[in-house]
């Protein structure tokens, strides 16, 4: 087999040097040319044709924000985008999966990062899943130019969640990887103001990345949507996302209100996953003693297979993510699989189908 072609856009010359070298490592993959900034990269996308681009997010001339927009209306290609862990760097991260980057990486330690090679692995497993997704890149990048809802004005329509009544009675299990974010932001934003579930969202996602992922699905949402904290209640018409590093379980109360509570803790991963789809769901089943919905959506491996299992052996319902809109048809594949879903449906019809459901 041809080696995976890659074009490392980076304004620091030693992290083009060692992003090359560790790509150059690994076998199935090559270094097929450098980048200074985003000016450089469109230019030499043309010439070299890369199946993947790494690409920096802070760099003169051209950013990789500007960069990333102009090649997904130019020429769509697989983008792993290189963040670092600040506020900021989130913030821009989330935008830069909006505008159609595969994925992301955080820098170790800044801007640049003389500990680069610590994620030689996730950088090389990255590109193999980027690599699959070339095709998937290229006939979607028109769809989604725009992934903003065409609802109106968040502030007038805002689900009153403290106004509720806590009594819960319905819960939503959403777990997704790589593609997650936008595809979340295509279902979560859909859901209307007066559903009366909670929901719970496990992205696999580096800490320091899911509180912005949560603003930014609560600025374009019409129910609450926050990163969890631990021991806070669970309560209706609000979406609680698992913080990156921890998984999210729930707890119940023995009182009168049956309500619940959710707990964070670092007990070790699972499947390799931390926060993990599968024991969200373990963890709700053997807590919640009513309606549930479980929803598995696009990203690479297995999490959430048995967890949906567990849900329609409560009587609960299960939806897929069918491929024809996945990112990467992994986890919805493996769900499916599992024989205990209950619908297999394309990204723009979850929304609807979970308001059904309930």
């Amino acid at each position: 087999m041809k080696p995976i072609r890659v074009l490392v856009v980076d304004d620091s010359a030693f992290m083009r040097k060692v992003i090359s070298d560790l790509i150059n490592q690994a076998p199935g993959l090559e270094t097929v040319g450098i980048a200074r900034d985003g000016a450089d990269a469109l230019r030499k996308i043309q010439e070299l044709k890369p199946d993947v681009i790494t690409m920096d997010i802070e760099m003169p001339v051209l950013d990789g924000m500007s960069a990333l927009e102009k090649i997904m209306q130019v020429n769509p290609v697989p983008i792993i985008m290189l963040s670092s862990l600040t506020r900021e760097g989130a913030e821009k991260t989330m935008k830069a999966l909006e505008l159609g980057a595969v994925d992301f990486i955080p820098k170790p330690s800044g801007q640049i990062s003389l500990d680069i090679d610590k994620i030689q692995n996730q950088l090389v497993e990255k590109i193999f899943i980027a690599a699959g997704t070339k095709n998937k890149i290229a006939s979607t990048a028109n769809e989604f130019k725009s992934v903003r809802p065409s609802i109106p004005s968040v502030p007038n329509i805002k689900s009153n969640v403290a106004g509720r009544p806590h009594q819960l009675s319905k819960l939503v299990l959403i777990g997704t990887s790589t593609g997650g974010p936008k595809a979340l932001q295509e279902v979560i934003p859909k859901l209307p103001a007066s559903v009366d579930t909670a929901i719970l969202i496990v992205q696999h996602m580096p800490p320091g990345f899911t509180k912005s992922l949560a603003e930014r699905l609560d600025s374009l949402s019409r129910i609450k949507v926050k990163e969890a904290e631990d021991g806070e209640k669970v309560l209706p018409g609000c979406a609680y996302i698992a913080p990156g590093d921890y998984h999210m379980l729930v707890k119940s109360n023995a009182g009168s209100d049956r309500s619940m509570n959710i707990v964070l803790d670092k007990s070790p991963p699972r499947g390799g996953h931390r926060p993990s789809v599968d024991t969200m769901m373990e963890s709700a089943v053997k807590q919640f003693w009513s309606h549930m919905v479980g929803v598995v959506m696009t990203g690479m491996g297995n999490d959430g297979a048995e967890g949906i299992k567990l849900i329609k052996g409560k009587q609960g319902k299960t939806i897929a993510e069918a491929r024809s809109s996945c990112i990467v048809y992994g986890m919805p594949k493996a769900a499916a699989e599992t024989g205990a879903v209950d619908k297999v449906v394309p990204l723009g019809e979850i929304g609807e189908w979970i308001v059904r459901m309930l």
